[in-house]
């Protein structure tokens, strides 16, 4: 996993930590409303023996993040750019050295 991707899911873990979480057998119990709340809050997370498991959104938040899923990062368009193989000569300048008195 890239450093990028390993930042991002911390971001994201920060952001879930706001949403209420269940219990599995909970959300079982309570299915119903698990979805009512997802569908007119917010996300609704659930948890298995104290665990994160899944994240239960409504069909309008996850058509927001498809297309997100499928947008490259800017890594990946750099990399694929024709550009991105072109080698450039080092031009460094050689700036003559003064003494000092120390």
């Amino acid at each position: 996993m890239s450093s990028e991707s390993t930042h991002l899911s911390e971001q994201l873990a920060a952001q879930l930590e706001q949403f209420p979480d269940w219990k599995l057998e909970d959300a079982k119990a309570r299915l119903s409303e698990v979805v009512r709340q997802a569908k007119h809050t917010e996300p609704q997370r659930i948890t298995v023996r104290g665990e994160e498991a899944v994240v239960v959104i409504s069909t309008q938040l996850f058509e927001k993040i498809l297309p997100l899923l499928a947008q490259p990062n800017l890594h990946a368009l750099l990399s694929q750019s024709p550009l991105s193989k072109l080698e450039f000569e080092s031009a460094s300048v050689q700036s003559p050295i003064r003494e000092i008195e120390l």
